[in-house]
């Protein structure tokens, strides 16, 4: 607390006040000329105390132990004529004299305000200056060192917004005693005991009075110090505008409407400056737009039209040649724009200092026909782009640059290193990028000699491309072939490539076929085992030594090409009574067709005479004889093999049976008792018996052919059922007629029939037990 006194002195009191103890009291200030106004300022930890006398400004620094101090002027004040502003006004000392009102921070002296008048009063409260001043034409009837007046007297009362720099109120009152803010009002007491009450009107309603006057800078500055939000101030902005706009400011306008960006819609300012005389005015709006990056592509669309419109080369320059960071418009919008204005180049840079890739070819290739440009450009570029630019340019490249496209494509095809990016290639040394080469075939249409170059490029670096890559060389190798008058050479190189086996074999038939390549064919043919395809086209060309040499080289395979060839030389009018005869021998040698087919096949021949076949009826005949006489003997053979085991079986089965074997079949010793005899005439000791016997009642020795013979009634009996197979075996069989003996053999044809005998008749059991013992060959034991 500090309290001043008439003598100039200053008293501070420090502590609590109500205990004695813990309160100090000093005297801060000493002089003879009466203290006039104290104010405490408090900034963060450092507190300041301001002295005003009648005739100095001190500034005591409270925070430091000696309490240093000031002198801030030479000017001092009347009583009540001093007051502390708000932190607004950076919380400084204000001083009113009778020509100024002073400012005083604690260092320094501050600004000054000029006005004029005999001071009576200074407050200051909410950012407003009241001052009660004199009014010059009331006498003065003060008494010396106050300011108080006579009941006559007039003031004038005077409230000033320093900030905005406008007098917000200003009255004139009888004997003002003294003006107190308090609950958002200004109370102002007067000497005959009234009181006015002075309320600050809203901001908006301050904003209207201010917009009726045309006030609108005073408006903006109201608003700031308001502290309005972004919203309002646009709508202020917007208001100045079209204030300018009316009065035919466009320049201040446009600055205005420039302010509104980012609340205001664009579309709202464009509309108003679209006539070409302001199209400089809508030149800087759109240029602000694109610099707040709010932009879309209609506004950059339209900037550069403005451009274009006022041919201002410097400003487009500067506009698409800003940095990186200072890009605020779309890229491709401004390409297209640029490039449909005609400025090629313009769009060219743009498109390459922003990597749009696709538009830097489309321009140099479609609008400036820069085919070496847009080639080394592609050239530069990551594999993925170069691959896809490649697919799409190619044809034009190709027509323009063959060889540094087929160069290109080498590369591409392989192992792909962008030029002119050492850094990358360093990068992707490790990583192997190459295209599919059979993708880039169709870039090659109408250039056979750069396609023919890239082919064999790509099939000597990598033995396994594409299959599409041989068929194509294939082709050409074939066209070359065709048309060349010594194709010894080239015949070479296409059996070579048919060789390598990875080119699709349907797709290299055909190319064959189509330029009539005999060794390809053949080739083909034999690799797909088309064995007859070989016979039909060297019956087809008339060659009847290959027709014969084909035969004898795939006739193991196929058997029926013998056959053909038969059939083919039967056809034929002119003499090839050789090439029959020599058929006909192999067919008699491998027993291929029956002597009929033969006869019948030779017939449809005019030329063939007997003497071609005369041999090989011959031959034919002998074979069926002695085959003849050898069944029949086998036949005799079997029927007597048949009768002794009936007889032999008959005589078991009602003779009786003497065992007079001596010795054991098993160990060679003599027969002891106890010893076990069977009729097939084998006898064994018991306990030889015993130890070599599987079972019981089947002999030893007669056991492993009895197995045979039972296995292979069991073979018979599954197999009887296997049409399917007999099928196959009938159809691949040589000589049919056996495979069908040999199942009727087995039973295959035979129904299932019901044998019944007479009662008391034993023919039909003696029968069965007849067989099976026939079969067996094993008696009971005895």
């Amino acid at each position: 607390m500090a309290i001043g006194f008439t003598d100039g002195s200053v008293v501070l009191t420090k502590g609590d006040i109500t205990r004695d103890r813990h309160s100090k009291t000093l005297t801060l200030h000493e002089g003879t000329i009466p203290v006039t106004g104290l104010a405490f300022r408090q900034v963060a930890k450092v507190t300041h105390l301001f002295v005003a006398t009648l005739e100095k400004v001190y500034c005591y620094t409270l925070s430091i132990k000696e309490y240093p101090h000031v002198e801030l002027d030479t000017h001092g004040c009347a009583l009540r004529c001093s007051s502390l502003a708000d932190p607004s006004q950076d919380s400084q000392f204000i001083v009113a004299g009778d020509e100024c009102v002073y400012l005083y921070q604690p260092d320094e002296r501050g600004p000054c305000f000029a006005f004029d008048g005999q001071k009576l009063l200074a407050h200051w409260h909410r950012g407003y200056l009241f001052l009660l001043i004199k009014d010059p034409k009331s006498p003065n009837k003060a008494a010396f060192g106050s300011r108080e007046n006579s009941s006559s007297e007039k003031q004038l009362l005077t409230v000033y917004d320093l900030d905005n720099k406008f007098i917000a109120y200003s009255s004139t009152f009888d004997d003002v005693i003294d003006v107190v803010a308090e609950w958002g009002s200004f109370y102002i007491l007067t000497r005959d005991g009234k009181m006015f009450v002075l309320q600050e009107k809203d901001t908006q309603t301050k904003l209207e009075m201010l917009f009726k006057k045309n006030l609108f800078v005073m408006a903006i500055n109201l608003a700031k110090s308001q502290h309005l939000d972004s919203d309002g101030l646009s709508e202020i902005f917007r208001q100045y505008g079209d204030h300018l706009y009316l009065k035919g400011d466009h320049d201040g306008a446009i600055q205005q409407y420039i302010r509104t960006i980012g609340k205001l819609e664009p579309s709202y300012v464009i509309r108003k400056f679209l006539d070409a005389q302001r199209i400089h005015n809508l030149t800087a709006y759109l240029q602000a737009l694109h610099r707040q990056s709010l932009a879309n592509a209609d506004h950059t669309t339209l900037l550069l039209n403005c451009y274009t419109k006022l041919k201002d080369s410097s400003k487009l320059e500067e506009f698409i040649k800003s940095s990186e960071s200072e890009v605020h418009f779309d890229v491709e919008i401004a390409i297209k724009v640029l490039r449909q204005a005609g400025y090629h180049s313009h769009a060219v840079f743009l498109a390459e200092k922003h990597m749009h890739h696709e538009w830097y070819l489309k321009i140099q290739l479609e609008d400036l026909k820069n085919y070496q440009e847009g080639l080394r450009y592609i050239g530069r570029l990551p594999f993925d782009q170069a691959e896809s630019n490649m697919k799409r340019y190619g044809k034009t490249l190709m027509h323009h640059v063959p060889e540094g496209t087929t160069l290109l494509l080498k590369g591409l095809c392989t192992n792909y290193q962008p030029s002119g990016d050492a850094d990358r290639a360093s990068l992707d040394r490790g990583r192997v990028s190459k295209a599919n080469s059979e993708e880039f075939i169709p870039i090659f249409a109408n250039h056979p000699r750069e396609l023919k170059a890239f082919l064999e490029h790509m099939i000597e670096v990598d033995p396994h491309s594409p299959q599409g890559v041989y068929d194509t060389l294939l082709e050409l190798r074939l066209q070359d072939w065709a048309h060349e008058q010594d194709p010894e050479v080239l015949q070479e190189e296409a059996v070579f490539l048919l060789r390598i086996d990875n080119t699709v074999f349907d797709k290299a038939l055909v190319l064959c076929q189509m330029h009539n390549f005999k060794e390809g064919i053949l080739y083909l043919y034999e690799k797909g085992k088309l064995y007859q395809q070989i016979m039909h086209y060297h019956m087809q060309n008339e060659e009847y030594g290959k027709v014969i040499e084909a035969c004898q080289r795939y006739g193991d395979q196929e058997a029926c090409l013998w056959e053909q060839a038969l059939g083919y030389f039967a056809r034929k009018e002119e003499d090839c009574k050789a090439y029959i005869s020599e058929v006909l021998h192999h067919i008699d040698q491998n027993n291929l067709m029956p002597p009929l087919l033969v006869v019948q096949t030779l017939a449809h021949n005019s030329t063939a005479t007997l003497s071609v076949i005369k041999d090989y009826l011959i031959s034919k005949l002998q074979r069926e004889s002695q085959q003849i006489e050898d069944d029949g003997r086998k036949i005799r053979q079997y029927r007597e093999e048949t009768a002794h085991l009936r007889s032999e079986i008959q005589e078991l089965q009602t003779s009786a049976k003497i065992f007079q074997k001596t010795k054991c079949n098993m160990c060679n010793s003599p027969l002891e008792l106890p010893s076990v005899h069977f009729l097939c005439s084998h006898s064994f000791h018991q306990h030889c018996f015993e130890s070599y016997a599987d079972s019981e009642a089947e002999c030893p020795t007669c056991t492993p052919e009895n197995r045979k013979v039972m296995d292979m009634l069991r073979a018979q009996d599954q197999k009887r059922d296997l049409h399917d197979h007999f099928n196959r075996q009938l159809r691949s069989s040589n000589d049919g007629f056996s495979v069908v003996a040999d199942y009727f053999g087995r039973g295959v044809f035979n129904k299932l029939t019901l044998v019944t005998d007479p009662p008391g008749s034993r023919t039909g059991s003696l029968e069965f037990n007849l067989q099976r013992d026939i079969l067996i060959n094993t008696k009971r034991k005895f």
